[in-house]
């Protein structure tokens, strides 16, 4: 385990010693604040119109449903062309500066390496995560929105985040050019992103399997409140099945060496 957090420190120390984690968080702050402020002003402008209907017609806006779970919908959007930044750089940049030969010929096993970078750049991600907060604090300090949703929301965007770096790290185990690695990772994170969209052209077996892969239907339950276990199983199985993979490719990379 403390070779574990070695690594996962070692990465996270990566991150902000290169100018990557502070553009990262910079164009994610900025997105993120850009959506939230415009969904802002429409949640504002739709409570003013449903008040003008009267008291006695009992329209209300939930600030949970129009505000907070479109402003992470679109986090997880933002995430698409972020996080392949985050992972591009994992295993690529390894591979390019010569220190992977060190790396594998290291007193550590495969599955330490891998969790070490997997801890690291998932740190990265709920510290970007960790910056919507603050406007999720603003919220509570102005009105009551319910705490269970926004808890089951970040639950699920963390699982979610973990299969997109589990996929990151794959990719970027198979080459050493870090472009590529992110461009790759963009791609495959987009196709997996619409896949829910594709089902519907196709037949009602194919239609359930690429239903079932699809990331965003999976979150759709954790957005309302609702913690399924099928959801966590279908993430987590996921997650452990990225990291199988890359285990494979680093110890393809071992063996060569």
């Amino acid at each position: 385990m403390n070779n574990i957090l070695a690594i996962a420190n070692k990465e996270l120390r990566g991150y902000f010693a290169s100018p990557i984690a502070y553009i990262v968080i910079g164009l994610f702050a900025l997105a993120y604040g850009y959506f939230f402020y415009a969904l802002l002003l429409f949640f504002d402008r739709q409570s003013m119109q449903l008040a003008g209907l009267g008291a006695g017609a009992g329209a209300t806006a939930n600030v949970n449903e129009q505000l907070i779970s479109p402003a992470f919908q679109n986090t997880m959007v933002v995430f698409l062309f972020v996080l392949p930044m985050v992972t591009m750089r994992t295993y690529s940049e390894e591979k390019r500066s010569g220190t992977i030969e060190l790396l594998l010929t290291a007193p550590l096993t495969d599955f330490q390496i891998i969790m070490g970078k997997f801890l690291g750049a998932l740190g990265l991600y709920a510290a970007m995560l960790a910056i919507t907060l603050v406007h999720i604090g603003v919220l509570f300090s102005l009105g009551s929105p319910e705490w269970l949703p926004i808890a089951t929301s970040y639950l699920g965007m963390l699982l979610m985040g973990g299969c997109f770096i589990s996929i990151g790290l794959l990719i970027s185990s198979m080459t050493r050019n870090q472009i590529v690695a992110g461009m790759v990772t963009f791609v495959v994170f987009l196709m997996l992103w619409v896949i829910d969209w594709v089902a519907t052209f196709m037949g009602p077996t194919t239609q359930a399997v690429l239903s079932y892969l699809s990331f965003t239907g999976h979150l759709t339950d954790f957005m309302r409140g609702v913690i399924d276990t099928k959801h966590v199983v279908y993430y987590v199985s996921f997650i452990a099945f990225g990291l199988f993979l890359t285990a494979r490719s680093v110890d393809t990379e071992r063996w060569r060496g």
